[in-house]
């Protein structure tokens, strides 16, 4: 074992005390690990697939609601109260929640958004992983924006 001095052991102790410095700031600072949600803006969901969506109404069905529960915080990382919040959404039929001060345009507007830049199979997308549907009928819902908007409807 090599000799270690009183030096060594001032720098070393230095070092750990850094270390705990900054993880304690990270923590105070509300810092959270790099997972599936790092990219996420506070208060805005992440992606909840069609898949998962169903899933959660058929644990609801089934009375398990703690299952839907931890089904969304493992698939989406998200804390107890948003996954809690999103699973009773899901199971009621309501919007998917977004925190107070971050509301959002509606379905119809986001996907004439995506249409006007020219990303048509997005906001198919958007459709099909906001209501569940299947790829025809988010389809079907996209296009029928299109004659709303050119019969002179919203727009």
């Amino acid at each position: 074992m090599p000799n270690i001095g009183p030096f060594e052991l001032s720098v070393l102790a230095v070092i750990v005390i850094a270390l705990l410095g900054v993880g304690l700031a990270a923590v105070r600072a509300g810092a959270r690990p790099a997972g599936p949600l790092a990219w996420r803006s506070p208060g805005l969901l992440p992606p909840v697939s069609a898949d998962l969506q169903h899933r959660v109404r058929e644990l609801y069905a089934d009375n398990k609601k703690i299952e839907a529960i931890k089904l969304i915080r493992e698939q989406t990382g998200l804390g107890l109260k948003e996954a809690k919040d999103l699973a009773e959404a899901l199971a009621s039929g309501r919007p998917l929640p977004v925190a107070p001060g971050h509301a959002r345009p509606d379905l119809a507007s986001r996907v004439r958004e995506l249409k006007a830049a020219g990303r048509g199979e997005q906001a198919v997308f958007l459709v099909r992983g906001e209501t569940g549907m299947g790829q025809s009928e988010a389809e079907r819902f996209v296009d029928a924006i299109d004659a709303v908007d050119a019969e002179g409807g919203e727009g």
